[in-house]
Parts: structure tokens; sequence; C-alpha cells
């Protein structure tokens, strides 16, 4: 008990610190969990190019990252409104900010969530794809006045890393049912989508937004907004992407051409691309094997997207003690648990001489990073540092 608190008090102390770079911090602290250093003027600057834009309201999709860290910097880059996905999520938000509007964007809830997040926590704003899911807001709403209710449509596959409407989103027939009984019950009428995550073809969106007026125009019910949802991506270094102009562009040209009006609000819900490049994270080696490295993180902590998705991160070691060998080589990384299956899926390209002691730094790893963490093995601790070098 007694080195529990006394790592929590060192975790606390070094939380209040912002250091000018990592070596600064590695030189203050040795750190032997991972370090996730946060770049909070990075952030604060990719939501203000969002907000001036993107022309509408930007929600930040607080699953992404939800540390309040990285929310007040998307906060502070002027972005006021948020996407959440639960209860604890609404809670989050509406704790920490007075005057900001959390929208629940996922369409499948409980009925305690939804009841608690109307009455407890103002909520207006859901997302159905399915009558039963408008039944359950409709029971657990005691005024359908004010509240908005979006209907998740589906969208076809292609153009992004992950596909989401084979889990949720109507059909246009659906929709267009789903639309006439949101219009029955009293509530607000509004759409919404997502063309799934890392989206790296613009036209992704413009193919949504035909859906969207096939949907409107069968359906014949005027709709006060519009949410395009998130899917904008971040910059890897093994996929080449249309610059973030190209995505409002096409959202642009897509809403004109479908004759939607100034006077529908238009949303969008971006979390990846506000946040990956700003956050790292900075791992201990454990043991070196060879071509094989052990680290004190892997796929069931900070590196658990990479199971699923094959995003190159850009790494480097870090050496306080000595100077670094020229020599660069390809190791296969494993992190630290007992599973077999902990292991990063790309080998990574580093000095030839690292070894027990060093460091490594996982560059653009701010989203689904810390928010994905587990505690198996219980290698749960890791810590959280500004680091000021941009």
């Amino acid at each position: 008990m007694q080195v529990w608190l006394e790592r929590m008090t060192i975790e606390k102390n070094i939380e209040s610190k912002s250091f000018p770079s990592v070596e600064a911090m590695l030189v203050d602290y040795r750190p032997e969990v991972p370090v996730y250093c946060l770049r909070k003027k990075r952030i604060q600057r990719n939501a203000r190019d969002f907000v001036n834009n993107f022309p509408g309201k930007v929600l930040y999709a607080v699953k992404c990252n939800p540390h309040p860290w990285v929310l007040d910097a998307c906060h502070v880059g002027g972005i006021s409104d948020f996407d959440v996905a639960s209860l604890e999520e609404v809670k989050l938000i509406r704790e920490r900010y007075n005057n900001s509007t959390p929208y629940f964007q996922h369409p499948v809830k409980s009925r305690s969530a939804i009841r608690n997040s109307y009455r407890l926590h103002g909520v207006r704003h859901f997302a159905v794809d399915h009558l039963s899911e408008l039944s359950k807001v409709v029971d657990e709403v005691d005024d359908t006045r004010g509240v908005t209710v979006y209907v998740r449509l589906a969208t076809p596959p292609g153009g992004a890393s992950e596909h989401f409407s084979d889990k949720f989103g109507a059909s246009i027939d659906e929709a267009v049912s789903l639309l006439n009984r949101v219009r029955n019950t009293g509530f607000k009428c509004a759409l919404s989508f997502h063309v799934g995550s890392q989206c790296y073809d613009p036209c992704s969106y413009q193919t949504a937004l035909s859906v969207v007026g096939k949907t409107i125009s069968r359906a014949r019910v005027p709709i006060t907004a519009l949410d395009v949802g998130g899917g904008f991506p971040a910059s890897y270094p093994n996929m080449a992407l249309p610059p973030l102009a190209d995505f409002m562009k096409a959202i642009v040209e897509g809403v004109a051409a479908i004759g939607l009006g100034h006077e529908i609000t238009l949303l969008c819900e971006p979390g990846r691309a506000l946040v990956a490049d700003g956050v790292s994270v900075v791992t201990k080696v454990y043991l070196r094997k060879g071509e094989r490295l052990y680290i004190n993180d892997g796929i069931f902590g900070s590196f658990a997207e990479s199971s699923s998705n094959q995003f190159q991160l850009p790494a480097r070691l870090v050496r306080l003690d000595g100077p670094i060998g020229n020599g660069l080589k390809p190791f296969t990384v494993f992190g630290p648990t007992c599973d077999s299956n902990d292991q990063l899926p790309q080998p990574v390209c580093l000095p030839e001489d690292i070894c027990e002691g060093d460091w490594i730094e996982f560059s653009l790893l701010g989203a689904y990073s810390n928010a994905l963490n587990t505690n198996f093995n219980g290698f749960r601790g890791c810590m959280f540092v500004d680091i000021d070098d941009t």
C-alpha cells in the first residue's frame, strides 16, 4: 500500500509539471511506466483549424481520448460541444464545462442512460437507428419539445479503414419510416451518418450525403440538423491522404447537391484528426533478444488499436547516457504481458545498438490509446505529462 501511495504522489506531481522536451522529462523522472506526452498547443491548433474550416458546428468525439487535458485543449481551441457515447461521458462533460452541449450520438443506449442523461444532465440530442430505440427515447423523455432525434443512416462501404455501418445505421426505407415516427411523436427531426474510421477518400462523404438526399426526398419530413459524423483522418507515415480542405470541400459540395438550406444546422464529430498528433507515448525497453524487443506497453495498453488497424507509428530511440549508433534495423516489438499475441503488428525500425533501459517514443498515439488501456496482467500504471515543444 505504501509503495502504491508513493507512486500516486509522484504521478500527481509529475502531472502538474510541463517539460520543454521528452528528454527533459526523462532526466527529471526516469519513469518505469509508460508516459503519455501531451502537446496541448498542437491539439488547440488542430481544433481551431477545424472550427475555422468546417461550415457548421464541430463536436469533439470524447470516445477518442477522454483525458481532461485533451478535452480542455479542444475547448480552448474553440470546441464547446461534444459527441458522447455513454452516460459516463455525459457526466464528464457536464461536470467539466457549464455551457457545453453533449450530443448523445450512440444509436443504442440503455433506458437508464437515456433517462438519466435527459433528466439529470439536460441532454436534448439523441441518435437512433431502429424503431425500438426510438420507443425507448419516447418512454424515457418527459417532454418531446426541445428534443432533437437524429436518425442514423447506414452508408456504403469503402473509403475508410474501418466500416461502421455493419453494426449501426438504418437503410433508406427504415430511415423514412423512422423520420415519420419521430415527427409524429413531436421531436425535432434530424439525420446523421458515419463514413467509418480513418476515412481516406473525401468522396465517401458525398456518397453518404447522396443517401441523405434520397432519404429526405422520400420521407418528405423537414429536418433541422444533419450530423456528418467523424472519420476525418490523421496522417500516418504509411498512408497518403488528401488535405483536410478536400474533405471540407467534398462536404460543402455534397450538401449543396442535395439542396439543404442554410437553416439546417450542420454538425461533425472529429476525433482522431484533432488529437492523434497531440500525444506520443514513451516506453521503456525491458529486454532485448536479438532482433526482438520487450517493452513496458503493448496491445493491451496504448497499442490496442494496432491489433485491428495497420497504422504505422513513428518511433525514435531516446537514450540519456551515451551516444546512439547510426545504423538502423527492424525489430519485432512485444508488450509486457504473458500473452503471446501482445506484439506490435509491424516491425519497428530502430538503432542497431538499442538495449535494455533505453526508451522508445512512439508518436501519433493521441487517438484510441489511453482510451482503450486495460489492466490485463496488472499492467495498468501510466503517467501523463505536458510537453511544450511545439
